[in-house]
């Protein structure tokens, strides 16, 4: 039987000529280069083009990354959004129709063009009837807006204290819109008892379509302009 015979490396041959390969190399010419050195540069070189282009592909993922983030960020808050209007949306519902109703009942106490001289006759009637004597009861220019036409009086009444709070009072309760502006209250000369009260009484009423479509009209003019 043929005994094995054991290979023994001799590892300070195979170091000094590793070292001579690795000693006097020209760095202005690889080409020349023993096997080893050339092999470990190429070696070099290719990990540092597969680092580099590793590095940039990784860029721009990361930059791809931090946008998709960023966008989720958004529409976790707009989906957010979107689900607490969605659950408020009853809510809002009620609360428009309160606000329309509210604006209807507003809109009732309007009168049109034909009511206007029976609520400028109410006005003068709530002030007879507490004994008030009228010296000056004066229509002004209407106003027109957008939706309503405002009307200013010049009123001038004079009677007891007692009774001017009670004609204010009236006015206010009465069935349509009416305001008291610029109220100024004097005494009578000679009459420590009488009063003298001087204002700007406003109503309003609404405009009638064909008004409405006229008022846009002349906005949309005034636009153009």
């Amino acid at each position: 039987m043929a005994s094995k015979r054991k290979t023994s490396i001799d590892w300070s041959a195979l170091q000094q000529t590793v070292q001579r390969q690795f000693s006097g190399l020209d760095p202005n010419d690889p080409s020349r280069w023993p096997v080893l050195p050339r092999v470990l540069l190429l070696t070099g070189v290719a990990v540092a083009i597969v680092v580099g282009l590793w590095y940039a592909w990784l860029s721009d993922r990361r930059d791809a990354l931090d946008a998709a983030v960023r966008r989720e960020g958004e529409l976790r808050t707009e989906f957010t959004q979107k689900v607490n209007k969605a659950a408020a949306l009853d809510a809002l519902k009620a609360q428009l129709e309160q606000v329309r109703q509210y604006v209807t009942q507003l809109e009732k106490q309007l009168p049109n063009r034909a009511e206007m001289d029976a609520l400028l006759s109410d006005i003068n009637q709530a002030g007879i009837g507490r004994g008030l004597q009228f010296e000056l009861f004066r229509p002004g220019q209407e106003v027109v807006r957008d939706y309503y036409a405002e009307l200013p009086i010049t009123v001038r009444v004079s009677g007891t204290y007692h009774d001017i709070g009670m004609f204010v009072a009236d006015v206010a309760h009465l069935s349509r819109i009416v305001t008291l502006n610029n109220l100024s209250i004097n005494p009578v000369a000679n009459r420590n008892d009488l009063l003298t009260m001087e204002a700007t009484a406003k109503t309003f009423r609404y405009l009638d379509p064909d008004e409405v479509l006229a008022q846009k009209g002349t906005s949309a003019k005034g636009g153009k302009k």
